[in-house]
């Protein structure tokens, strides 16, 4: 193994997965296979980018420390030289988070220098300026985040965020020098760090960007982002004839499918809408499901009474509707009841023969992928940015798409179903 990431929740894993297994274009990409948090047995020889998905993005700071380093163990011990510590493109992240300690402790435990953040994610309108993180053409705090159930993003200038939680210097590296290319990167990170031990925010507006800080840090033990860091890591492999440039790809899987959907923001509550228009779509009621009237068996029935629809069962709500929620009943129990749903109906909608499954949100995914227990997933195709087709093997393959709230195309379920069964999305609509 290569490189090894550690992600902070199952999407941004997949995320990345499908980063490093593409490539740059024209030259591939890595033989990338993404793990349900730390294994407990060595990779195969021929996995050249192990992506380890760990639930960690709302956990208190101590209990994200012990998860990641633990996986950053692991990777180590399947011979990785560089580490990514992958976190949300929107740096989610309190002043009680976690990402901070979290590179503290991978600094320190792989004794790196310099540690590059930059949570830039152009394709997604994710860019960093002066230090501050923009969502299109507005800053972080004023784009929504600012009202994240979970993690509540109240000020757009990363530099202040990461250092409120984090005991290591933080620098700022300005895209008037990002936008000179890599020997500059490289230069300017090492003078940046003379005195010790230093994180700096990378200013990145493009995807060449990011290419060229990729190339800058080759060689660094450490580097941390969002899924847009990993662009020219591969190529940095293939360069160096450590890797051939030719990953796997996945056969496609047909039979029964099925959606479910966890996320409450915009870009979700968009797609449940226009996937209403023409198929099957049944909302799960909150106050039902905390006194425990919802059941997995019942959401089953409604998927495979609606097979020719391509059923989606969603538990979204508008960021008010999700507040009254969660101040009735308590946040946590609210997510814990949840995702014991969701996770609970996966597992019974696989036993029942559902062989393709689009879940929809992050802490969903991590209930789902946890509930299935998949020893790994295979990385194939890009669906969308960000969202590749997994393939969970066994006696009976599973084919899996993970996608972010914020994530995919206004068609998404329907395009990522028949992405799975190797089809095209006329042929689904048809």
């Amino acid at each position: 193994m290569l490189i090894g990431v550690i992600a902070d929740d199952f999407t941004g894993a997949s995320d990345i997965a499908v980063t490093l297994a593409s490539g740059l274009p024209g030259e591939g990409g890595l033989h990338t296979v993404q793990y349900p948090g730390v294994p407990d047995s060595a990779a195969e020889r021929h996995v050249e980018a192990g992506v380890i998905a760990l639930k960690s993005r709302s956990l208190p700071a101590d209990e994200a420390v012990t998860q990641s380093l633990a996986a950053c163990e692991w990777l180590l011990a399947q011979g990785c030289q560089q580490i990514v510590f992958k976190y949300c493109s929107t740096f989610d992240s309190t002043d009680k988070g976690n990402i901070g300690p979290v590179l503290d402790a991978l600094r320190q435990r792989l004794e790196a220098k310099r540690v590059v953040v930059c949570p830039a994610f152009p394709a997604m309108g994710r860019t960093v300026y002066q230090g501050h993180l923009f969502v299109w053409d507005k800053l972080l705090n004023q784009s929504g985040m600012e009202h994240h159930p979970v993690t509540p993003m109240k000020d757009a200038d990363i530099r202040r965020v990461l250092q409120r939680q984090s005991t290591t210097p933080v620098a700022h590296l300005p895209w008037k020098l990002v936008n000179k290319g890599s020997a500059v990167i490289n230069d300017q990170l090492t003078q940046l760090t003379e005195t010790g031990p230093q994180f700096v925010v990378v200013d990145a507006l493009h995807d060449e960007d990011l290419i060229q800080l990729g190339i800058a840090v080759a060689d660094d033990r450490l580097i941390s982002g969002g899924s847009a860091i990993a662009l020219a890591l591969a190529h940095n492999q293939i360069r160096a004839g450590r890797a051939a440039g030719n990953p796997q790809k996945l056969a496609p899987v047909a039979g029964p499918a099925a959606i479910l959907v966890g996320s409450c923001s915009g870009a979700t509550r968009g797609q449940i809408a226009e996937h209403q228009k023409r198929w099957a779509v049944k909302a799960v009621d909150i106050d039902a499901v905390m006194e425990d009237k919802v059941t997995p068996q019942q959401l089953a029935e409604f998927v495979f009474a609606h097979q020719e629809n391509l059923p989606l069962v969603y538990s979204s709500g508008t960021p008010d509707v999700v507040a009254e929620i969660q101040q009735r009943y308590g946040q946590q129990r609210v997510s814990a009841k949840l995702d014991r749903l969701f996770g609970d109906t996966a597992q019974l909608l696989v036993q029942q023969g559902v062989r393709r499954l689009v879940v929809g949100g992050g802490e969903t995914s991590g209930a789902v992928v946890s509930a299935l227990q998949p020893s790994s997933l295979q990385v194939g195709q890009e669906i969308d940015p960000g969202v590749p087709a997994l393939l969970a093997g066994g006696d009976t393959p599973v084919a899996l798409a993970l996608k972010s709230g914020n994530f995919g195309r206004q068609d998404f379920f329907a395009h990522a179903l028949a992405v799975l069964a190797g089809e095209s999305a006329a042929a689904v609509g048809s």
